[in-house]
């Protein structure tokens, strides 16, 4: 049963390298402190990614565009679940706590995927956040998502 409050996780991405593809998991391992196993970005501030899945499509409504979510290069996609604004909020992914570090600025590469992305994204915490992973497990995709 969910918490009134609580969201879905979408959709997990792992980069196997920097610049390199985003591979679709049905379920992925948290090392605290480090990130997501299997993931090019280990032990850095931006240990996991996260966009919302109502951002992605209110931003693919507003360019006109039909790219893929994992066109956001995010490690995780969550739904009734906002970002905006959530610096040092901690996020509970299933079991996992994830503490959002803060907003995940756009680069070239959302331009790359569609033009006029990176500008559409630059509101609003529009490209979503980055998180510290406190707890150690496995994520999977269904898992609900709350806030602490």
């Amino acid at each position: 049963m969910s918490a009134p409050d609580a969201g879905r996780l979408e959709a997990i991405w792992i980069k196997r390298a920097h610049r390199g593809p985003m591979d679709p998991v049905p379920e992925a391992t948290l090392v605290a402190g480090r990130g997501l196993v299997g993931n090019a970005d280990q032990g850095r501030s931006r240990q996991v990614t996260l966009i919302e899945r109502e951002v992605w499509e209110r931003l693919m409504s507003k360019t006109g565009g039909q790219v893929p979510p994992s066109a956001r290069r995010a490690n995780l996609m969550v739904s009734d679940c906002s970002l905006l604004g959530t610096r040092n909020r901690v996020l509970w992914v299933g079991s996992c706590r994830l503490r959002i570090a803060g907003e995940t600025r756009p680069c070239e590469r959302m331009d790359e995927a569609l033009e006029g992305l990176r500008t559409a994204m630059e509101a609003d915490w529009g490209g979503g956040a980055f998180a510290e992973v406190l707890d150690d497990g496995v994520i999977q995709v269904g898992a609900e998502v709350r806030w602490d």
